[in-house]
């Protein structure tokens, strides 16, 4: 039950009298006509506290109220790149002022940090499809079948990419929800190509792309780097 106002220090030193008289709530409450949940409340802070004064309130006080705190989980649920400082913009519109500093602690108390995007490539709703299928049609797969397998691809690695560093609020367990990660493409600048291969042992062969790949240049690098790979990571010959 919710106290709804604090007894009088007078009544208060009287339940704990009646207490120690020997007097159990249920007698006490009928007495003084004061809820029994109250005179547990009551004697439970006299035992643990030694006093039946009221305590000062521990802590800091809060800053933002209820309504503020849901305003702020909504809006990052809703742009999960939103900053502390826009959020303070937001809040100082409606005439709540308080520090960039405070809307992160809030967050975080409400279980959202601030991380870093996972990069994941930038797909097309075909390419999403065909995946989504793949993986569905490979879950059952045992472990030895992962074993024997050699995955192989081409990447391109950015001498010179872009600084800028932005975070995303989110929640423990939800880094590859689409809303929370920043789609890549493969874009110019200082850059080398390359091609690598690896398996459940381990990583194979990595081998710079010359120039512009083509067929007869995949075909070279296949021939160089895969059957030394699969021996390498004793994949079997089959």
């Amino acid at each position: 039950m919710v106290k709804s106002r604090e007894w009088y220090r007078k009544t208060r030193e009287e339940v704990i009298t009646l207490h120690r008289k020997g007097n159990g709530y249920k007698k006490i409450a009928k007495m003084l006509n004061i809820p029994r949940e109250t005179i547990g409340s009551i004697i439970r802070k006299f035992k643990a506290k030694g006093t039946v004064e009221t305590l000062p309130v521990r802590g800091r006080k809060k800053m933002l109220t209820s309504t503020a705190v849901r305003f702020l989980k909504r809006r990052v649920e809703q742009s999960p790149r939103v900053t502390a400082e826009e959020l303070r913009k937001d809040l100082s519109d409606v005439g709540t002022d308080v520090s960039a500093q405070t809307i992160q602690r809030t967050l975080r108390n409400e279980g959202l940090h601030a991380r870093t995007p996972r990069r994941t490539p930038l797909l097309s709703p075909k390419n999403k499809k065909s995946r989504l299928q793949y993986a569905k049609s490979h879950v059952d797969k045992p472990q030895k079948f992962w074993d024997s397998v050699l995955w192989t691809d081409e990447t391109k690695v950015e001498l010179f990419g872009p600084m800028d560093q932005r975070y995303v609020w989110r929640r423990k367990n939800k880094a590859y929800e689409e809303k929370n990660t920043l789609p890549t493409v493969k874009h110019g600048g200082g850059s080398i190509m390359l091609w690598g291969c690896f398996a459940s042992a381990g990583t194979g062969k990595l081998q710079r792309v010359q120039g512009t790949m083509n067929s007869l240049q995949y075909q070279e690098i296949l021939d160089d780097n895969v059957m030394q790979s699969i021996t390498n990571l004793r994949l079997g010959r089959r």
